[in-house]
């Protein structure tokens, strides 16, 4: 059996592990950040439950901490209290951020966690099946202790040979992008193996756990090993320690190779994480901005490769080099021993431990500027300026690029850090609040709004086609993610005059103008973010059926939970589909519980498609109800 599998079963609650069919695992840990996260708890007071289901609990707050105004310390009390409310675990603001934190504290090989962001799987460099999902996902996973999922298939991502000294893991999982795309993983794990592994700190492997996330991937996992406990014992929690691999004659799916001696340098060129190139070929390109940090490149090991490259030079007169160390800790111990003097001398601006540029959160580029960032999307008009352009690089490229000017690959020897020190963490207790007091008051703030809820499913379905879009649709052109809009992620009604402003500014007033309705899709669409917001949304507008050629894994989840159909069509069908015509989805309701295709009807002119919307049994029953907060208040929770 593969690794994955063997934790998959060891959780197991209900189904078989075959690709493509329902199961349901128990889960141990759970997370949340702000920006979700306040939607996760008002669909977790819904449910009206007293202490949480699993082994830890912990709410983050690291996405909403510019404080422009009130609506964002609100949000984090009303957290605050809610956590105290269930006995979860509070990380206070400038704790760091959620990934970084759960890696440190509270990862534990073999165990499973599914958290509000679709980066959770950073935590599978520890031997964890880490899934990021839709806040109510996670909600019912704190309520009940369980999850469902449509079981994965498994590839094997082989890694033999050593990396050369300027290839980072950014650059072998941005190699891994290149080849699959970010579509490539979507429904799979991926599962490391390989004597390449053992050259991979914990934090490398955490980096390519990470971006597994850019694939689409499920999940993705490593074997734990001397590197693992190395880690543990850093945090002070070498008793957490379990040994866990693949056996040999596991069996996987599909199979990659990837040959570390002969990777390079590597960038994703703007406006997808899978358009990448070796870093030569944009040698010179002038930028205007580097960034450092996110979940995917604030360790404490990427803070001090960046800091020694950085040690006694100085950063361009024309950049604006910005550095967020991952956690308080990494913070506290890069001020320790000297490295953060260095970054400060060079010209380095630091922030505040937390996910900032990389969701837009402040420092977004000047009009049509170049950003070299170490995060892990690149969606255009993410980072707050709509004509920037966004390369993905290691913090080493990031790091020379900043003194040079320009993208550089050009080292020198000096700036080389051969092996970072494996030095105890140095751990700050303070920013962690654990407390549980079932009769605390939750707080409630004024921009906080009521969960929108879904309609039961009619016979019919009528409505116009309000939205026609492409392929690669995200997350954040549905409900776009910066400083202005994040502090309403509880408030839904104001988001929703916002919802594909990026793609097309009118889409708002069609939706209202026609009480809801359709929206077309291409491939993968949804993808990125698991922002449930991007299904709350249409919801509220009353989209009732979203038809694409393909769905990315979590926001089709995110939208059955609100009770909107995803429905897959093929080429033939998108051409079927005009913006504007009215349609009509004919004996819906039969269709559903029979599992039969869905027949849509052009009103104008009387042309008819079928098709496909596959559905597991517990998704049916949703998808009836009008989503899943209705279908818990009509069946119970562990329906």
């Amino acid at each position: 059996m593969n690794l994955a599998y063997k934790v998959l079963q060891a959780h197991l609650k209900e189904g078989e592990l075959i690709p493509g069919k329902p199961i349901c695992i128990g889960i141990d840990q759970t997370l949340t950040q702000d920006s979700t996260g306040t939607m996760a708890y008002l669909q977790l007071e819904a449910m009206d439950v007293g202490h949480v289901a699993v082994e830890k609990a912990v709410a983050y707050i690291d996405h909403n901490m510019l404080q422009t105004g009130f609506e964002n310390m609100d949000d984090h009390e009303f957290i605050r209290s809610v956590a105290r409310k269930h006995g979860i675990t509070f990380s206070k603001p400038g704790n760091g951020v959620c990934h970084q934190l759960q890696l440190e504290n509270f990862s534990k090989p073999g165990k499973t966690l599914v958290g509000s962001d679709s980066h959770t799987p950073t935590c599978g460099a520890m031997g964890m099946i880490a899934i990021g999902a839709g806040g109510l996902d996670v909600a019912v996973a704190m309520a009940t202790g369980k999850y469902y999922l449509q079981c994965p298939s498994v590839i094997q991502v082989n890694l033999t040979g050593t990396k050369a000294s300027w290839v980072s893991a950014k650059d072998i999982i941005l190699k891994i992008l290149q080849t699959l795309s970010v579509k490539g993983g979507v429904n799979k794990i991926v599962e490391y193996t390989g004597e390449g592994i053992a050259s991979l700190s914990l934090t490398d492997r955490a980096t390519i756990c990470n971006m597994g996330a850019e694939l689409g991937a499920t999940t993705s996992i490593f074997p734990t090993d001397e590197r693992t406990l190395e880690y543990l014992k850093q945090q002070g929690r070498a008793e957490d320690y379990v040994e866990l691999k693949a056996d040999e004659d596991a069996k996987y799916d599909e199979r990659l190779d990837i040959d570390l001696s002969t990777l390079e340098p590597m960038v994703a060129k703007p406006h997808s994480p899978d358009a990448v190139v070796s870093a030569k070929e944009l040698e010179g390109m002038h930028i205007h901005q580097v960034v450092i940090g996110s979940c995917t490149n604030s360790s404490f090991a990427d803070m001090m490769r960046a800091a020694k490259i950085l040690k006694g030079h100085q950063v361009a007169d024309h950049v604006s080099l910005v550095i967020a160390p991952g956690s308080s800790s990494i913070l506290a111990m890069l001020s320790q021993n000297g490295a953060l003097a260095d970054m400060i001398q060079a010209g380095a601006r630091i922030l505040e431990c937390g996910c900032g540029p990389c969701i837009g959160m402040g420092q977004a580029p000047l009009s049509q500027g170049v950003s070299l960032r170490t995060i892990n999307r690149n969606f255009k008009g993410r980072s707050g300026t709509n004509d920037a352009s966004v390369y993905l690089v290691s913090p080493e490229i990031a790091a020379l690029s900043a003194i040079k000017g320009y993208l550089s690959c050009e080292f020198e020897d000096d700036m080389y850090l051969d092996e970072v020190p494996s030095t105890p963490f140095i751990k700050n207790k303070n920013f962690f609040i654990d407390a549980y007091d079932p009769e605390t008051e939750v707080y409630m703030g004024p921009n906080i709004k009521p969960v929108p809820r879904g309609e039961n499913l009619d016979a019919d379905i009528q409505g116009k086609v309000v939205l026609k879009v492409g392929d690669n649709i995200s997350t954040d052109h549905i409900v776009p993610s910066d400083s202005k809009l994040l502090p309403f992620r509880s408030n839904v009604p104001h988001l929703a005059k916002f919802a594909f402003s990026k793609v097309d500014d009118q889409f708002y007033t069609r939706a209202k103008e026609n009480h809801g309705g359709f929206i077309v899709g291409g491939d993968n669409y949804g993808q990125g973010s698991s922002r449930e917001h991007a299904a709350l949304v249409p919801n509220y507008l009353k989209i009732r059926a979203i038809f694409a050629l393909s769905f990315a894994r979590i926001h089709r989840s995110n939208l059955i939970n609100n009770g909107i159909l995803p429905i897959v069509i093929d080429q033939q069908g998108y051409d079927f589909f005009n913006q504007e015509d009215e349609y009509v989805l004919i004996n819906v309701k039969e269709s559903v519980e029979n599992d039969q295709p869905i027949v849509v009807e052009n009103r104008r002119t009387k042309e008819k498609l079928t098709a496909k919307l596959t559905l597991a049994p517990r998704e049916k029953v949703m998808i009836l109800q009008g989503g899943l907060l209705n279908a818990i208040k009509e069946l119970g929770g562990d329906f």
